[in-house]
């Protein structure tokens, strides 16, 4: 701490900020009174001057009441307009007139951009950021948006509306992102021709118009060598324009863990700042004249490539790495980190929550600590293999705590892939791109066939991407760690590198034969003296001998083994680590409890149930509807919303589902089915129960060939048939009813679904819940007057009932409910429906029966656990609480 104090003060002013973006009142009180109790006792006891703890505690509250200062100024002024223009209403509609903030993004049939509002109706002298969603009528209106820039000065009629919020428990808050940047509101409207543009050239904004036109013009000129394929995956790495990328490429990247090649960054930097040096060095230039032009040309680069927080940071660091290169002063990598983080974090303290600036500053400060710790442990391969090895774990071994909490996965190739693919794509890819821009400015030709070298390459790293994601068993999935888990990992890791440093130091140190003994002479002492040697702070005399002999007789295994043994810390921290390891890739212990959880996957149905042991069962995926016709094919976006792909798999993920025993599709119809094809491409899983018909779905068939592919078993459930996962879970199919089907022996295509659903009964720790899919009256008709003449299974009142079609009138009669008698009912539907489920009358029926009603659409995700001993207990995602059954 004396030496670096300003690497100090840096660390106390972001642990300051966290405080105070993680905490409220009394518990940021409480932490941040911890961490100066710390300070006080390293100041009693010697460890820092009190001069020092007092700066730092300095940057502790001060950071802290910072943060509190700016985030009590991020408020709205629209606020009140909304108030007082709807009363009980989240949206209002008015004329709006502002200035366009950022570029314009055409996707599909929806333009967005950001916008300062300077008037709202009469409201006038506003000045707020919001969030502009123009959907577009026609296809030719794609052309007047983009032809939209920053600086223009708009005026529409828009609806404000408030930004959702997580519905469900780890589920993205898009309220929350949007709030980090200054955005309360979305400003909604229809149709690009109502939008009238006038534009204003000398705004100061219209100024970032000309960085805009560059990026397009680059990008295009990088289409016209490239391609469209290629050539968006070369604006993402050249000048950081993901916005062509191909979906599929980037989740592949994704699942390797080498999405940090596309995202502009330090490697990026380094590649410009080296270009422009061997292009000063080439023009003769003085070395203090190119470190000059070089600092005043990095910002450009960085505005160039839309400066993102990682190129923000690796910007700020290569100006200020560059001065002091030119005057012979501060050239610590720590410091200069140290400064880059405080410049951001005073200029926008919502920097710390961002994904990009944490994974920037956290990988960046891991290769200055991990990789001189790294480096002797790999002294045996060659210096550069060694060098490469050291990089890419130190970089592997610090990003994954952050990648498993946010990600949720981490594959076990990831290592290799890029120890093989960054230094193809930082050191020839990236050089050969940018070289190539340049060179079709005067020869485009010559640039074309430098493209098609480039386009070779790519196809090679592609296929080697591909061929390492061919199979899933490498992809491992992990739920999002504790706060205290993660900073036990780094704490760890850093104490048994350390130690493993510390070890090979005495083995360097020079061997004395005379202070060696006869082998025989070791065998003789009895295991309990050689134990008290190894407690003891320095390896023993004996041991060294022991293991130097071995090692010139070629047992460099067993000597190794002896030599990590002689040092106490090493064997503990690296079990420390494999417990931590352990314990955060597994659940939780569940004490003999079970959970049954529906998700708010808004218009449709996703059920993820939990056995006490320990078993996942998930029931239907949601879907997203989509009732466009083939003429409309260029409303379909880049990346659209999918329930299963957006929803469903993040949420199964998070919660550390590795693998699913089954999947059960109730029926066919898209808000039910749509997202179990993504649940198939992410999540293995054993086993599928469905209804037994077919429709004639394109996205259906493409789910049972996904299926087939890959080898998952596919059951036809029927009433009376069981399902057992473990002693403590029982599942019983009431229906569909065998005779439904004319032909047992082939599969029956049936166009309405409803009737055909999956309805079963569970027992789970003495509870009982009935789901019934869409189930008409019809079919519950048939369940309680079946042939049979007698239904065991409702002899008993259920505790919890899945009202069955979204609380529609079809389902859910006076019958079904006087036969089951439920204690609580849960209705799973959208926000604002189209269809306006749950009809009025089926929630009435459901009061007058006594039963406590949850509803995803009012309460969001509803979470039901159910104890060893039967007892039932609630939660839901928002308010209000519902108290236990």
């Amino acid at each position: 701490m004396r030496q670096r104090p300003l690497l100090w003060f840096a660390i106390y002013w972001v642990a300051g900020s966290a405080c105070a973006a993680m905490f409220t009142g009394i518990q940021q009180l409480q932490v941040i009174t911890g961490i100066a109790m710390l300070l006080g006792a390293a100041v009693i006891l010697r460890r820092t001057r009190s001069v020092l703890a007092v700066i730092m505690l300095f940057a502790l509250t001060g950071s802290a009441l910072y943060w509190e200062f700016n985030d009590s100024r991020n408020v709205s002024s629209l606020e009140q307009v909304l108030k007082s223009g709807a009363a009980e209403e989240d949206t209002i509609s008015d004329e709006v007139e502002g200035h366009i903030l950022s570029p314009v993004k055409v996707d599909g049939d929806r333009a967005d951009f950001t916008m300062q509002v300077n008037r709202w109706g009469s409201n006038e002298e506003l000045k707020e950021k919001v969030l502009v969603q123009v959907k577009l009528s026609h296809e030719e209106e794609q052309g007047t948006a983009l032809g939209w820039k920053r600086g223009d000065r708009v005026v529409f009629n828009g609806s404000l509306e408030r930004p959702g919020e997580a519905r469900n428990f780890g589920g993205f808050d898009y309220r929350s992102f949007l709030r980090h940047q200054n955005i309360h509101f979305i400003v909604k409207t229809s149709g690009a021709q109502e939008i009238k543009t006038m534009a204003e050239e000398h705004n100061v904004i219209s100024l970032w118009r000309w960085n805009d036109d560059l990026r397009s013009s680059i990008g295009g000129r990088i289409d016209d060598l490239f391609g469209g394929f290629h050539g968006g995956y070369m604006k993402g790495l050249i000048i950081g324009d993901r916005g062509d990328l191909d979906h599929d490429t980037f989740m592949e990247f994704s699942r390797l863990g080498l999405t940090h090649i596309l995202a502009i960054s330090g490697m990026h930097v380094a590649v410009y700042v080296g270009c422009l040096l061997f292009i000063f060095s080439s023009l003769r230039m003085t070395r203090e004249a190119s470190l000059t032009a070089v600092i005043f040309l990095l910002p450009l680069y960085v505005v160039l490539t839309g400066a993102s927080p990682s190129v923000t940071r690796a910007g700020i660091m290569g100006m200020i790495g560059l001065y002091a290169a030119r005057r012979g002063i501060l050239k610590d990598g720590m410091h200069i980190l140290s400064a880059a983080a405080l410049m951001m974090l005073w200029y926008n303290p919502y920097y710390l929550v961002n994904v990009s600036f944490q994974l920037s500053f956290l990988v960046t400060a891991g290769l200055m600590i991990f990789v001189p710790k790294l480096m002797p442990l790999l002294s045996a391969f060659p210096k550069w293999l060694g060098g490469s090895l050291a990089v890419t774990a130190a970089a592997q071994m610090v990003s994954f705590p952050l990648t498993i909490y946010y990600f949720n996965q981490f594959s076990l190739l990831s290592l290799l892939a890029n120890l093989l693919l960054v230094p193809l794509i930082s050191l020839v890819v990236l050089p050969l791109g940018m070289i190539c821009v340049l060179i079709s400015i005067i020869w485009m030709q010559g640039a074309g066939w430098l493209a098609a070298l480039i386009v070779s390459i790519n196809n090679l790293t592609f296929g080697w991407v591909e061929w390492m994601n061919g199979s899933s068993a490498f992809l491992t999935i992990w739920p999002s760690p504790a706060l205290w888990w993660i900073m036990m990992y780094f704490i760890t890791l850093f104490l048994l590198l350390r130690s493993l440093n510390k070890l090979l130091e005495n083995r360097a140190e020079p061997f004395n034969p005379d202070e060696t003994v006869p082998l025989d002479a070791v065998q003789k002492r009895t295991g309990r003296s050689i134990l008290q040697d190894l407690r003891r702070s320095e390896p023993h005399p004996v041991l060294w001998s022991v293991t130097a002999r071995l090692r010139s007789a070629g047992f460099l295994r067993l000597a190794r083994g002896i030599e990590a043994a002689a040092i106490p810390a090493v064997l503990p921290l690296a079990v420390i680590i494999c417990l931590l390891l352990y314990t955060g890739y597994h659940s939780p212990y569940r004490h003999g409890a079970g959970t049954v959880q529906f998700l708010d996957v808004g218009q449709g149905d996703s059920i993820l149930i939990t056995t006490p042991s320990g078993r996942n069962l998930l029931v239907d995926g949601g879907g997203t509807l989509n009732f466009r016709k083939e003429k409309d094919a260029w409303r379909e976006r880049k990346s659209p919303f999918e329930v299963g792909a957006k929803v469903v798999v993040p949420l199964l993920k998070k919660r550390g589902v590795h693998s699913l025993d089954m999947v059960m599709i109730t029926h066919n119809d898209q808000d039910h089915a749509g997202g179990i094809q993504a649940v198939l491409e992410e999540i293995p899983v054993r086993a599928i129960v469905f209804n037994g018909t077919l429709t004639s779905s394109p996205k259906f068939e493409a789910l049972m060939s996904t299926a087939l592919r890959k080898g998952i078993p596919i059951y036809k459930a029927e009433e009376h048939s069981l399902y057992e996962p473990d002693a403590d879970t029982r599942i019983q199919f009431l229906h569909p009813s065998a005779r439904a089907v004319e032909d047992d022996r082939q599969l029956q295509q049936v166009k309405e679904q409803n009737h055909h659903s999956l309805v079963f009964l569970m027992k789970m720790n003495k509870a009982r819940f009935l789901f019934s899919g869409d189930a008409d009256t019809a079919a519950e008709l048939t369940i309680l007057h079946n042939v049979d003449g007698s239904l065991a299974a409702a002899a008993l009142p259920v505790d919890v009932m899945k009202i069955g079609h979204h609380g529609s009138k079809t389902s859910t009669s006076p019958q079904w409910l006087e036969a089951w008698r439920p204690a609580a009912a849960v209705i799973s539907a959208g926000v604002n429906n189209i269809y306006r489920h749950p009809h009025p009358d089926v929630v009435d029926r459901i009061i007058e029966h006594n039963v406590t009603l949850f509803r995803t659409d009012l309460h969001g995700e509803t979470q039901i656990r159910v104890e060893s001993d039967g007892k039932i207990s609630v939660r839901t995602k928002l308010p209000p609480e519902k108290p236990p059954l």
